[in-house]
């Protein structure tokens, strides 16, 4: 009597428990900040940056719902199992050391098979879209990667932006960033884009593997020498954002870092305009060098390599 009882009131806190547990997640559901309903990707609430980190969102809070959804019903049946079939007291048998149970193990492979096929089909959809550069751009950009900064050719307005790394990026301070933007410095190279405008991006690379990444654009793009890759985006919030390489291209890889600046038609156009005043016209070929002459750039001489 005094077992039943006990199993009972073990049973109503269960469900207590359980009950409690729904209501906590619906509630922090609900109340859940912006970060978290975005997959704590960079984002803004008031709109998205560009035409597809909307897509890419989704895309990822997608996998991540159905992978917690994959371990809490594994977790669950493992500790059903722990539950069910543990050792009681005063059983001394052995348990069945083997068992087929043919509907199971049909499970096993169909349910996989499917899980994998669903998110093969997302991800190669929205991935097509994302690479999609069959639309006519409004704008066209070559980016050159090179140790250890960047270059921009405005291939429309024949002008170019080039850049020189920064030897001691945790040195700069609030005063030295760009709108207060984290990860810009007024000391680096700054990318410009007309907002509303599709623009498409031409990037090669100058000596090693390096990658072009706008993080608040959910979005990189690898950079590899003697191969040239292409994409397209549409920026749609005015703001300054950061840039960086994402790939490991050597001693400096942590200061070849770039500002962006999504602005206005009239404001793009006035900064082609400082840039032609500059006498920075023409293009920016890949034939150049490595070597860098600037108050950020080192006084040793790198040597080429032949061959």
């Amino acid at each position: 009597m005094h077992s039943k009882s006990t199993t009972r009131t073990r049973r109503k806190m269960a469900l207590r428990a359980t009950a409690l547990a729904v209501a906590v997640a619906a509630f922090a559901t609900g109340c859940a900040s912006d970060a978290v309903q975005r997959g704590y990707l960079p984002g803004y609430t008031d709109g998205e940056v560009t035409n597809q980190t909307e897509r890419i969102t989704n895309l990822w809070n997608g996998s991540w719902v159905a992978a917690l959804a994959v371990g809490v019903i594994t977790w669950g049946l493992m500790l059903w199992c722990v539950a069910a079939y543990r050792k009681r007291r005063g059983d001394e048998r052995l348990p069945v050391q083997t068992r087929y149970h043919m509907p199971l193990e049909i499970m096993y492979t169909i349910v996989p098979t499917l899980m994998i096929l669903v998110l093969f089909f997302y991800t190669n959809r929205d991935m097509t879209a994302i690479l999609d550069t069959s639309e006519e751009p409004d704008v066209n950009i070559q980016v050159i990667g090179k140790q250890w900064s960047w270059d921009f050719n405005y291939l429309d307005d024949d002008v170019y932006e080039t850049g020189q790394h920064l030897l001691e990026p945790g040195s700069v301070t609030q005063d030295e960033t760009v709108n207060d933007a984290p990860g810009t410095s007024e000391d680096l190279p700054t990318l410009y884009l007309p907002v509303g405008e599709r623009v498409e991006f031409t990037v090669d690379s100058r000596d090693v593997i390096h990658s072009f990444w706008i993080p608040a654009f959910l979005f990189k793009m690898d950079m590899i020498p003697g191969k040239t890759n292409t994409f397209q985006v549409v920026p749609e919030r005015e703001g300054t954002y950061a840039g960086k390489c994402a790939e490991l291209c050597g001693e400096f890889h942590s200061g070849m870092l770039f500002n962006v600046e999504v602005v206005d038609r009239a404001e793009y156009d006035a900064q082609m305009e400082e840039l032609r005043a500059q006498g920075q016209t023409g293009e920016l070929g890949l034939d150049l060098n490595r070597q860098q002459h600037s108050e950020f750039s080192t006084d040793e001489t790198i040597p080429e390599v032949e061959g």
